[in-house]
């Protein structure tokens, strides 16, 4: 599934440009047009990214982020605050509240999409392509693979999808509901415990041979990539 974008901006105009080039670009978007709608879609849409206005009707985008920053759920979801402030202050100020880059308006769209992706491969390197590692396990996004310590790991598409999640954010705990959303989507009723199986499934053929478990499972939680059981 393509990246979400969310975009949180109340200017239309501003609005449809950013729509418009990133989806040419292949990302999914979503739209926020002030502070307190912005909170609700993160909660419920679990974007890739957020561009977020600092200027906004009710909540401004730095307190935005602020408390998007406060939460666990969101405390890694990679930010790019949008603004007309140029001076260094404001640019200090917005890094300071948790922003992962700053763009000055008026800005090239180009230049928008270009930092869009440079952020979400610093941030989320599974959905940049390429390779990607966790301790022995690597994957291989072009070629389709999976290998731990050279040997070739063979997973089903969903257990694949759920790796791919994981390896993108390690350390970072997803709920089953963020999972069911990111593996399945919004608009298909899985049951939560489907993600205990296949997280099983996934355990199971990462750790054939007696290798050491790697995901974690938080009790009341969820699941991360960074090994042990808590």
């Amino acid at each position: 599934m393509s990246p979400l974008v969310l975009i949180v901006e109340d200017e239309p105009a501003q609005v449809e440009v950013l729509r418009y080039n990133l989806e040419a670009e292949g990302f999914r978007t979503s739209v926020a047009t002030d502070g307190d709608e912005a909170l609700l879609k993160v909660n419920e849409e679990n974007p890739d990214l957020i561009v977020l206005d600092w200027m906004l009707p009710e909540v401004s985008g730095i307190e935005v982020c602020r408390r998007l920053r406060e939460k666990p759920k969101t405390k890694s979801t990679p930010i790019i605050m949008l603004t007309a402030r140029g001076e260094e202050t404001d640019r200090v100020r917005g890094l300071n509240a948790g922003a992962d880059d700053y763009v000055v308006k008026p800005y090239s769209p180009s230049e928008m999409v270009a930092r869009v992706r440079a952020v979400m491969r610093r941030m989320c390197p599974a959905l940049a392509g390429g390779k990607i590692d966790f301790g022995d396990v690597v994957m291989d996004l072009d070629a389709h693979k999976v290998i731990r310590d050279g040997t070739p790991i063979h997973l089903g598409p969903t257990e694949y999808r759920l790796l791919k999640t994981l390896i993108g954010q390690p350390k970072r705990v997803f709920s089953r509901e963020q999972l069911l959303d990111r593996i399945w989507g919004r608009d298909v009723y899985v049951e939560e415990r489907t993600v205990d199986v296949h997280i099983r499934r996934l355990r199971r053929a990462l750790n054939d041979g007696g290798r050491a478990d790697l995901i974690r499972t938080v009790r009341g939680a969820g699941y991360s990539l960074d090994g042990g059981e808590v």
